[in-house]
């Protein structure tokens, strides 16, 4: 019979091990599961658990209830989250599932937490929530248990082989243009303006992806042009950024949106990557409405996630 508990300084390695292969389209090393799960401000072991059998690590589950606020969103003292769980492929349906999860309710009930979710954590999430191609088990697993699907983003992609700015694009821009609304990349003028827009329009983790990209600007480690922004006068409309060929955040202030901001802010970043020698892009996380605009730019979904939830 399994037995749950904490996770120990020795588990690393196999936790790592059965991870890659129970998550096969997520994988981790080592070093970013210290980062971002044992380093992570509000980690508690009693939280990180693992489940063994005869010694082996059959299973696993991460649940965190927030202690150090999230900027423009504090504790969320309400909200619990489960970000990776796992069971060994061999030994599934033996009850280790149940075990683990239910200890991990028990967790977020002792934090005070009367939902938990799966998984929209920030800022340390690994998916958006349950891939339903790679893991139907899992989703029926959590919907046996009284999970229900909140929503369902998206991870798309796109070859940027043969990109080029359509002249609606091109249109677009010079309408902006008209209007006093300049699109390019980033400027030193731009950094508080920058920071008031995110922390105004999408604070959160937003407000952590903007400080620590500005501050590798400022030191050199990253060029401005990883960053775009729209501009009127002093203020910041909207904002994008790409990190490799991760593309985003990526955001339109919501009184300015539907003239254009967004596409050309889209396909100006998307130019310079390509520009850069990047071959394709990608996300993980959008909307519906929002794929709408990506696939203008030639993304296609690759993943489609369920974001579950229960009450506690």
């Amino acid at each position: 019979m399994a037995v749950v508990r904490g996770f120990r300084p020795g588990d690393l390695a196999p936790v790592v091990e059965l991870w890659n292969r129970s998550l096969v389209r997520d994988p981790i090393t080592p070093g970013l599961f210290q980062n971002k799960v044992l380093l992570d401000p509000n980690y508690d072991p009693e939280g990180c658990l693992v489940a063994l059998e005869g010694g082996q690590v059959v299973g696993f589950i991460l649940a965190v209830a927030r202690k150090v606020p999230l900027p423009g969103v504090g504790l969320e003292t309400g909200n619990g989250w489960i970000t990776a769980f796992f069971v060994h492929p061999s030994h599934r349906r033996r009850g280790i599932g149940s075990a683990l999860l239910e200890q991990a309710l028990d967790f977020l009930r002792s934090q005070g937490r009367r939902e938990v979710w799966v998984s929209p954590y920030a800022p340390n999430y690994f998916t958006p929530g349950v891939d339903e191609a790679a893991h139907p088990q899992a989703l029926a697993f959590l919907q046996g248990r009284g999970f229900a699907t909140a929503y369902r983003p998206l991870s798309m992609a796109a070859s940027l082989l043969d990109f080029a700015i359509p002249d609606w694009v091109q249109q677009a821009q010079d309408k902006l243009q008209d209007d006093d609304i300049q699109v390019g990349e980033y400027q030193p003028m731009d950094l508080f303006p920058l920071l008031a827009f995110v922390h105004e329009h999408f604070a959160g983790d937003w407000e952590r992806w903007a400080r620590e990209t500005l501050g590798q600007i400022t030191t050199g480690e990253l060029l401005p042009d990883v960053i775009w922004v729209a501009r009127e006068g002093e203020n910041i409309l909207g904002y994008c950024q790409h990190t490799g060929e991760r593309f985003g955040p990526f955001g339109v202030r919501e009184d300015y949106r539907d003239r254009g901001i967004g596409a050309v802010l889209l396909f100006r970043c998307l130019e310079r990557m390509r520009q850069k020698g990047f071959r394709n892009a990608w996300f993980m996380w959008a909307s519906d409405r929002a794929a709408r605009l990506y696939a203008r730019a030639g993304f296609q979904e690759t993943r489609r996630f369920a974001v579950m939830v229960k009450e506690l």
